[in-house]
């Protein structure tokens, strides 16, 4: 994995008389929010991944260009006004190619880390609340699963029923929700025996109140920290399986694509043909990154700035 979140400080958000609680809830909040826009580093992971995010998706509504019909003419043309990134050995516009492979690659990054930490989150909340024998069980069922190299399961999935961005999303998903589920499950070991959560359970909360109510959202912070590292690794699988040719399949393509595409001709010169693709993911995943390491500073207590 890219990271890993930290065990944070919980904040207890039980309903009080006044609603305290929830204006120190929501002062934690803010306080958390003031650092992370302190570190210069997480505004350029932000600006950074809009930039990708609006390249990607309102790029093409601009830049239009045909990415459909081949144009052996100007088949590995470089640069120029009417191409800025040059065309493949296809004629086709890179730059188009560049827009049209971040999308699929941003789609699966965080459908994917969505799916994970949906399901890490309710699974590990489960069984950190539930406890004993059924606890151990259900992380020995992580412990199993982790032990299986996801990237051979993909393979063989992309080979034999191909590969989409809705395949490798659940595929992506389906095992990168563990990590997730020992943190949420880390986090609802050291909660559960709070004085809030043993007054909600005198109040006649039930497991399901406790964990919708109580204990998920005071483990927000190491959830939502997580995810940015999930979407990071999800476009770094995504690019090395399309490097390794079990991507997606044309029409679509990601950004592995490409890059596996221009190593045939990195050797004659042609740059623009893989240069842009690597920068793109570099870019991207450094991005995430940045993020996900500011907000666990932001969200840490114990290194947040006074």
């Amino acid at each position: 994995m890219s990271g890993t979140a930290p065990s944070l400080p919980p904040l207890d958000i039980a309903r009080a008389p006044g609603g305290g609680e929830v204006g120190s809830l929501q002062s934690g909040w803010r306080l958390a929010l003031r650092e992370f826009s302190r570190n210069r580093l997480a505004v350029v992971g932000v600006a950074t991944l809009l930039f990708f995010v609006l390249f990607c998706f309102v790029g093409p509504l601009i830049y239009r260009v045909n990415l459909l019909n081949t144009n052996l003419s100007i088949a590995s043309s470089p640069p120029s006004a009417s191409h800025l990134l040059g065309t493949d050995n296809e004629g086709i516009d890179v730059l188009g190619e560049l827009m049209k492979g971040g999308q699929a690659a941003l789609e699966i990054g965080f459908f994917s880390a969505i799916m994970a930490i949906v399901i890490g989150s309710l699974y590990g909340a489960i069984s950190g609340l539930v406890g004993g024998i059924a606890d151990s069980v259900l992380m020995r069922v992580v412990d199993v699963l982790l032990s299986i190299p996801f990237l051979f399961v993909v393979l063989i999935v992309a080979v034999r029923y191909g590969a989409s961005v809705l395949s490798l999303s659940l595929i992506l998903g389906a095992f990168t929700w563990l990590v997730p589920a020992r943190l949420v499950r880390g986090e609802v070991l050291t909660l559960k025996v709070r004085d809030f959560v043993a007054a909600a359970r005198i109040a006649g909360s039930g497991r399901w109140r406790l964990i919708n109510r109580h204990l998920l959202p005071n483990a927000f912070s190491v959830i939502i920290v997580n995810v940015t590292f999930n979407v990071a690794d999800a476009i770094l699988a995504v690019a090395y399986l399309g490097f390794l040719g079990f991507g997606l399949h044309y029409p679509n393509y990601d950004w592995g694509d490409l890059l596996s595409n221009g190593t045939d001709y990195l050797q004659d010169g042609y740059w623009w043909l893989i240069y842009p693709a690597g920068i793109c993911i570099v870019l991207t995943v450094m991005a995430c990154n940045l993020i996900g390491d500011a907000l666990r500073d932001a969200l840490d207590v114990r290194v947040r700035r006074r």
